[in-house]
Parts: structure tokens; C-alpha cells; sequence
């Protein structure tokens, strides 16, 4: 790793303390209300603004250190319940668009509920039930990082629905992330895997392509020695397949 690299990731790093101080503030003037003083209605809803904001500046720096570290070939496999993962990753993701989804979801824990919570949230949840309870040897961080920005994706390109499933296929668990959205050209689906690439075209509508991170997913799979496949055409919205080994 270069020294400017260093520097780089150092800088990246140290945006943790800053960034967990303003939290750490900004969930006491709501939770200690008694201390702090009431608020307002209006408030409050600044409040929860700014929080959700600092959480996905938060989620944005370790994504980039994860990403660093599997450029440098380093992972981290241990024993991960699927279902627990599978919770961080949608109270992470709802935390982002509707607190009152992320926080039913972080308290419900049975599978079966936290269906019905996310469909509330226009997604749909489709695996056994089995294998909530299952363990899985991966790393679990760089998984995350993969479903997270998938997912992310699919939401800004849906029409009405997003679909998530789940599923084993020998020694790989197998996830598939569906939106309904305008879809991929066939001669852009190349082209979206590659580093800081976006869709502007006219007939694509408004929506900037399916974003730069699909260039940090696919080196993340390359390291967690995992495959991602794209069924997409266009105004038929797309369907990313993701395979990793366990």
C-alpha cells in the first residue's frame, strides 16, 4: 500500500471520532429530554434528520475501510448467523428511509415479522424460514457491504416493490435483489461495473444509472471468492444475483 493511500484510509479512519461525538449529541437531546429540555414537534424532526444522515456517513466510512481492506486481499470469516445478519443489514438500510420500519425490525427478531415489517416498506422477503436460525462461515462485513449497496440501488430505481431472496446451493448461499425500475440496456451492462461509471442517458429517465458502487461490489465478491450475475433489460427493471462460497 502506497504511503498517500495511507494517508488517505488514516484521514478516513479518524472521521469515526468526529462523527460518533455529533451522534452521540444529537441521540441525547432526544432521549434525555428531562436533562436536555422538550422539543418541538419540528424539533424533533430535525433531529432524527441530522441522525440518519450521520449514521449513513458512518455506514459510508467503514464501507470505504472495508473496501480497502479487500483490496489488499485481507477477510475475516467467522461462524455468522444468517438472521442476525440479515437484521443489521435491514435496520441499516431502513434507518436511512423510515426509523419506525428499522426500529420494529431491530426488536422483532422472528423471521416471519420481520416480513411483514419490511413489506410495510415496499420489500419483499422471500427464504425459508429454516435458515434464519442457520450459521455460516463468511465475513460478515464485507456481505453487508455487498446486500447494503444492492439493495440501495434497487430502491432508488423501483417503481413499487423491491424483491430480496435468500437461498443454498451446495457450498454457496445465493442472494437475488430485484427492483421494478426502468432497467439496464443491454450495452450498458458492462459498462456500470466499472470504477466512477453512471447512466445519463435520456431514455433512462431521471434516475443516474445504478451507481459507483458496483465497482466496489464486484471487489468484494473477487475476494470473498463470490460471482454476481445481472438479468436486466430495458424497462423491465433488473435483477442482481449474488453467490458467495461458505
Amino acid at each position: 500500500m502506497s504511503r498517500k493511500q495511507i494517508k488517505t484510509e488514516l484521514l478516513i479512519h479518524d472521521l469515526k471520532n468526529p462523527l460518533a461525538v455529533v451522534r452521540a449529541g444529537i441521540e441525547g437531546l432526544i432521549s434525555r429530554r428531562d436533562f436536555y429540555g422538550s422539543l418541538t414537534e419540528k424539533q424533533e424532526k430535525v433531529l432524527f434528520r441530522m441522525l440518519r444522515n450521520i449514521r449513513a456517513a458512518g455506514l459510508m466510512v467503514n464501507d470505504t475501510l472495508e473496501l480497502a481492506r479487500a483490496e489488499e486481499g485481507i477477510v475475516h470469516k467467522s461462524n455468522v448467523v444468517f438472521g442476525k445478519m440479515i437484521t443489521l443489514l435491514l435496520a441499516e438500510l431502513f434507518d436511512l428511509m423510515d426509523t419506525g420500519i428499522s426500529d420494529c425490525i431491530r426488536n422483532c427478531g422472528k423471521a416471519e415479522k420481520v416480513k411483514k415489517i419490511t413489506a410495510s416498506g415496499r420489500l419483499f422477503l422471500q427464504f425459508e424460514t429454516k435458515i434464519w436460525e442457520q450459521s455460516f462461515f463468511l465475513d460478515e462485513a464485507k456481505t453487508v457491504q455487498i446486500l447494503r449497496n444492492l439493495l440501495g440501488n434497487a430502491f432508488k430505481h423501483k417503481k413499487k416493490r423491491v424483491d430480496f431472496s435468500a437461498g443454498m446451493e451446495k457450498n454457496h448461499i445465493i442472494f437475488s435483489v430485484k427492483d421494478d425500475g426502468p432497467g439496464i440496456p443491454g450495452h450498458y451492462q458492462k459498462k456500470i461495473f466499472e470504477s466512477y461509471y453512471q447512466i445519463i442517458p435520456k431514455e433512462y429517465g431521471t434516475v443516474r444509472g445504478h451507481g459507483i458502487g458496483l465497482a466496489g461490489v464486484m471487489t468484494l465478491l473477487r475476494e470473498l471468492d463470490g460471482e454476481l450475475t445481472l438479468n436486466s433489460e430495458s424497462g423491465k427493471g433488473a435483477e442482481f444475483i449474488v453467490k458467495i462460497k461458505i
